[in-house]
């Protein structure tokens, strides 16, 4: 297993590699850090007899995703990823879009046990995390640098598969576009998120803000994002 792989060649949205590599159709799906649940409204909705559990620790996100009232198929559940409240061998699927270097160093251990155990045998968990590479890691390691918390994060899923308690199916490398109108979108979705407290002071704002101004085009800022997908069985 690698942490890394340069050059990466092909660019796509995730739900790209996600339709290729998954099938969701009369499953079970268990998604851990679901944010804001845009990944889980569209897998929720894109197929047929689909059940998605979706958990998030962030209490203010939780709240409102409670309140969607158009996710019939889809239940929000308060925990954290070390700790599920889930039978042994409960979900068909588990995904984690770019959340387990979030779940604390101390937790992450725990968190790949507990996705083992409530993972069916023959399940598949997809768990996809950003490579601390790019225009736009360096913008972001300025004001949050994730280096640390990305490698424990690969060390955790390859303890995982060293020990048995997961299989490696497959390693995917691909760059996923991100788009920014103004610089103010950035502001909003990735300084002022409500899972962390990023404090900036004014001189460290408005560097941050001049090396994100140099991606600036008539169409926004473009960046591609390098992502690596480990894809795991029990």
């Amino acid at each position: 297993m690698k942490i890394a792989q340069s050059p990466i060649n092909k660019t796509c949205k995730e739900r790209e590699i996600l339709n290729k590599e998954l099938s969701f159709d009369n499953k079970k799906i268990l998604e851990l850090g679901c944010g804001k649940a845009k990944l889980t409204r569209i897998i929720a909705q894109g197929g047929k007899n689909r059940h998605v559990t979706a958990t998030e620790v962030d209490k203010i996100q939780h709240e409102k995703n409670c309140a969607l009232t158009d996710l019939p198929n889809v239940d929000f559940v308060f925990a954290g990823s070390q700790d599920l409240p889930f039978d042994d061998n409960s979900f068909d699927t588990i995904l984690l879009f770019k959340s387990l270097h979030h779940v604390p160093m101390e937790y992450m251990a725990a968190a790949m046990k507990e996705i083992a155990r409530v993972l069916k045998p023959g399940g598949l968990a997809y768990i996809s995390e950003p490579i601390f590479a790019g225009d736009f890691n360096d913008i972001l390691k300025l004001f949050h640098d994730e280096q640390e918390v990305r490698a424990a994060a690969f060390d955790a899923i390859k303890n995982s598969v060293k020990k048995g308690d997961l299989k490696l199916v497959k390693q995917i490398f691909f760059n996923t576009p991100r788009n920014y109108p103004e610089f103010s979108d950035f502001e909003q979705l990735i300084i002022n998120v409500t899972h962390s407290n990023h404090q900036l002071s004014d001189e460290l704002m408005q560097e941050v803000k001049q090396k994100f101004m140099a991606h600036m085009t008539d169409t926004g800022a473009h960046f591609e994002t390098p992502i690596r997908v480990d894809l795991l069985t029990k």
